[in-house]
Formats: structure tokens, sequence, C-alpha cells
């Protein structure tokens, strides 16, 4: 069985909200898919993802009945924090914790999609790269920038990767990335539902780090 399809996220409801509790529980085992990655350059977006997975948490075991789907969180924050929303608070934690989920979507659907690199077809640089410049590229400097470039180096063989994905089982490629493919269908749409709500409440911020 794939990690992936260990904790796979549930189809959304039709109005695409996103059931808060559900989506700390299953997001929260997510963070292990950087160590496929090998890499402990790759530790830095994992660490990022758990301390804000953490930050979203800690606001919504204060009051989880009004805090039902992660829309009611950004809302009530809105409202509380006045002028400072959406700069902190799990605001900003989702904020942050969406592009990280964006980047292992966007890697994930390269790989499923069939693209690689044809002159290093066993290298998955070109899917980390096409991930990382949409996902998070454009929110961090030039020192960030240099240090996830220097984690190309390091990124597994292709064959390697999705041996790990598989928890290390001998499974052939296409049977592997039929597994990645049904585990993006609910988290795409999840992670869409995200960006969406940010967009439509107007709480995204284009600093860089």
């Amino acid at each position: 069985m794939s990690i992936l399809l260990d904790h796979r996220f549930g189809q959304l409801p039709p109005d695409n909200s996103v059931n808060t509790k559900l989506f700390l529980e299953t997001v929260s085992h997510l963070p292990s898919f950087f160590d496929c990655l090998g890499s402990k350059v790759f530790s830095v977006i994992k660490s990022d993802i758990n301390g804000n997975i953490a930050k979203i948490k800690e606001v919504y075991v204060k009051d989880p009945e009004r805090y039902v789907t992660l829309q009611h969180i950004v809302e009530a924050e809105q409202q509380d924090l006045a002028a400072e929303w959406p700069k902190v608070g799990a605001t900003l934690a989702l904020m942050w914790l969406k592009r990280g989920l964006r980047f292992i979507q966007i890697l994930l659907q390269s790989l499923a999609d069939g693209e690689r690199d044809h002159d290093n077809p066993n290298l998955i640089r070109v899917n980390i790269t096409k991930a990382y410049e949409h996902a998070l590229k454009k929110y961090h400097g030039w020192f960030v920038q240099k240090i996830f470039n220097a984690a190309l180096y390091a990124a597994p063989y292709r064959s390697n990767f999705l041996k790990a994905l598989s928890k290390g089982e001998d499974v052939k490629e296409e049977d592997c990335l039929e597994k990645v493919q049904q585990f993006l269908i609910n988290y795409t749409a999840t992670v869409d539902a995200i960006y969406d709500m940010y967009t439509r409440l107007h709480a995204e911020l284009d600093y860089t780090v």
C-alpha cells in the first residue's frame, strides 16, 4: 500500500467546505512524504508544514464548535483580529500550509502525467522544479531559492522515490503512479478549495521570506 493512500483525503461536500477536524487529522500524516525525498534540505519544508499544522490545531481546539470548517476559522479571525488580519494567527499558518500542499500536489501530478527529463529519465529534478516554481518560488528570497536549488542535486532517483512511496516494496511504476492518481483526486480538490477561499476572502499575502 502507498503511504499516500494510508491516509487519503475525503471527498468534499457540495459547497466545497473543508471540515477542520478531518483536515487536521489527515494532513498531519502528510509531512512524512518529504522523508521519501531523502535530502535533509527538504526537511525545511517538512518542518514548516508541521509548524503550520500545529498553529491551526492550537486555534481549533480552543473552540471546535466555532471552527467546524477552515473558512470558519479564517472568517472568525478576520472579525477578531481586525487590522492584524491576515498577517497573524491560523489564517497566516494556513496560507503557508496550502503552499506546501500545492508543492506536493504539483510534484505528484507531474510524475503521474509522465513528465520527465528525457536526457535523465530516472531523475525527478524536472518534477520538483516545476512544483517549486509554481507553488513556492515567488514567496522565497534569493537565499532560500539558493538552498532549494542545492536540494535538487540531492533529490532521489525516480525509481527510489516511487519505491519509498510504496513503503519500500518493489511495485511496478504504473501501479505506483495509479495510486498517486487515486490520492490526487480528493487531495487536489481540497487544496483548490482552500486556495479559492483565500481568493474569495482576500486573505492572500505576497511577501517573501
